[in-house]
């Protein structure tokens, strides 16, 4: 390309000894001089065609000499605009500070309305996939969810497991985004995303084995309840120290592109979770390098106690998306069908434009934070009513349901009765299930054959079969998996 540039610079350097001087910016040059210059940067690199498209640099040929055609060549600055990098703007003269009550707020992407009245009448037109069976499967997921929060809260209210933390009012957020996934799509969670993992298969007895922590748990008893995680079904175990997932993502996003795999990335996030830095530099990091991943923000509200508008200023998170060059959505998360859509179009982009996207979902976190928060002490009881009993997203489905003549009460009440008999029967069995044995805390640190300890962690192993076995009446060694050192009759 450079050498065919260079043949016909000099081509026209030729010619620009019969032209007289041209003006460049108020000052008179030889045009034979200009192209000169031109044609040595072309020669050593300093000046290429692309480059000077981006810079929106060009030239141009004045052809009217004393009446009769001829060619010209001059290299002008475009003045039309700015020419700065890293900005793309026009030139004003107006002296006007960027206002951003100035603009109207993104508006909130919905399908179905409170009422459960659809935008169109049949939602085929809008994706072929939904129909019956799939909006009942989506129904029967959030109803299942709902009863299993309920109960797992109760049952850390009367002491059975040490924490939980339900997703009442925000179940949409998990099924809709799932449903839109491949399975072999890799999830990043933050903590209130059960639904997911739900929809891809996780059973009642891997919940509750988890929240108990004992030897059938995934995690060997290593995380306190509700941190779930999957290998098998690509999602990554919950970390409590907030927005680690979203910089950890990206840097398995970039991964997927690199391999060229056709996966996506998906993460989750709260409103309270964008105010650390960790989310500013995850979102940069994926806009730079062009990461096929989706940031799926549950702004519910509150992060724990404190409410969005004492967390940020602005247009909540939706706006951040332009700003760092990501495309953005702001949907209507008690909407199960708009989360649907918005997570498969998001999927697309990803993978057909190789970029981020970032959804902000606008939902109610109708639940306390956790089973360690008091939400009455910052927001009152009849707020809570009001959400849980006119925009809940169980509610707005069914209504959908109803609509369509695909609903059965007695069908309904059958599946709730089930479904909480199937959870009290795992919760029971899981309850009676062994701790993992007290050695399994040192293993799989490093990779040892035959669980072979290295020295000095078998070291710290026998000191603390030592303290164990010398203060045993302090601590319920009956709980754990016995192993040879700390057998139930060693400790007699």
């Amino acid at each position: 390309m450079y050498q065919k540039f260079s043949a016909k610079l000099l081509l026209l350097k030729s010619l620009a000894k019969q032209l007289p001087p041209q003006q460049i910016d108020g000052q008179q040059y030889h045009t034979q001089s200009v192209l000169s210059r031109l044609s040595l940067a072309a020669i050593s690199g300093q000046y290429q065609c692309h480059h000077q498209q981006q810079q929106r640099r060009h030239q141009t040929v004045d052809t009217k000499t004393n009446g009769q055609s001829s060619a010209s060549q001059s290299m002008v600055y475009n003045e039309e605009r700015p020419q700065f990098p890293g900005s793309r703007s026009q030139w004003t003269q107006e002296l006007r500070f960027v206002d951003p009550d100035s603009y109207p707020g993104i508006p909130v992407y919905r399908v179905v309305d409170k009422s459960g009245q659809p935008v169109v009448d049949d939602l085929k037109q809008l994706n072929q996939s939904i129909d019956k069976p799939f909006l009942i499967r989506l129904y029967r997921g959030m109803v299942k969810l709902n009863q299993m929060d309920t109960i797992l809260y109760n049952a850390q209210r009367q002491g059975r497991i040490s924490f939980y933390i339900t997703s009442h009012g925000e179940e949409a957020t998990h099924f809709g985004p799932a449903a839109a996934l491949e399975d072999t799509d890799l999830v990043y969670g933050q903590y209130r995303e059960p639904g997911v993992l739900m929809w891809r298969g996780f059973r009642t007895e891997d919940f509750l084995d988890q929240c108990f922590g004992n030897r059938n748990d995934l995690g060997k008893g290593r995380q306190m309840p509700i941190h779930y995680g999957s290998r098998a079904l690509n999602f990554v175990t919950i970390k409590s120290t907030l927005t680690s997932q979203m910089v950890h993502s990206v840097g398995s996003a970039y991964a997927y592109k690199r391999q060229q795999n056709g996966r996506v990335v998906m993460c989750y996030f709260g409103d309270g979770a964008a105010s650390e830095g960790d989310a500013h530099a995850a979102l940069n990091f994926a806009a730079t390098l062009d990461c096929p991943i989706i940031f799926f923000c549950r702004n519910n509200g509150f992060a724990i106690s404190t409410p969005t508008h004492e967390q940020y200023r602005g247009d909540g998170i939706a706006a951040r998306g332009p700003a760092l060059g990501i495309p953005a959505i702001r949907i209507d998360g008690n909407d199960i069908i708009a989360n649907y859509l918005a997570t498969l179009e998001a999927r697309r982009i990803c993978l057909e434009d190789s970029r981020p996207v970032l959804i902000e979902a606008m939902t109610y976190r109708v639940s306390h934070h956790s089973t360690s928060d008091d939400s009455s002490a910052y927001r009152s009881v009849d707020e809570v009513r009001n959400w849980q009993q006119s925009d809940h997203p169980i509610l707005r489905l069914k209504r959908l349901l109803q609509l369509k003549g695909w609903y059965a009460e007695d069908e309904e009440n059958q599946y709730k009765d089930d479904v909480r008999k199937e959870i009290m029967s795992a919760l029971v069995k899981s309850e009676k299930v062994p701790k993992p044995s007290i050695r399994s805390l040192f293993t799989d640190v490093y990779s040892c054959p035959d669980e072979q300890l290295p020295e000095h962690l078998d070291g710290q192993y026998q000191q603390l079969v030592g303290h164990l076995k010398a203060y045993k009446q302090h601590y319920p060694i009956e709980l754990f998996e016995a192993d040879e050192e700390t057998t139930p009759d060693a400790n007699k």
